[in-house]
């Protein structure tokens, strides 16, 4: 079976990939690399697809991953009906939401009585000026 993958190139800090198509029955990671069928730059978001190589591996049962799907929609390659659409929501579910500090029940604010500033400002306005 046939895939459709990314593989990683460039230096340290800085990748860029390439589209590859792979066998991976035999060695998931790295199986052999039938074709190149184009780059991809991550830094640059820049996709450069080979469009009728990409279309005739799809034809013949090539598996795109997710991320490969997603760059294939962009280039505006036709997909197949049999491959699956990727979530596109950066939404995730968060786990446990009651413990979160905003769900919290607030705590209640003790007002104290205004203390009698009046008496003591009339205290230092009646003493005499000598």
């Amino acid at each position: 079976m046939l895939a459709i993958r990314l593989n990683r190139i460039g230096r340290k800090a800085h990748a860029m990939y390439r589209v590859a198509v792979q066998e991976s029955n035999r060695h998931p990671s790295s199986g052999r690399v039938v074709a190149y069928i184009g780059s991809y730059d991550p830094h640059a978001k820049t996709v450069s697809l080979d469009k009728e190589a990409t279309e005739k591996y799809l034809a013949n049962g090539a598996q795109p991953t997710p991320r490969v799907v997603k760059l294939l929609n962009e280039a505006k390659i036709t997909l197949p009906k049999w491959v699956k659409d990727v979530n596109v929501s950066k939404k995730r579910a968060i786990r446990n939401p009651e413990k979160l500090r905003k769900n919290q029940p607030k705590e209640e604010v003790v007002e104290e009585a205004p203390v009698a500033e009046a008496t003591t400002t009339e205290e230092v306005t009646e003493t005499p000026a000598e």
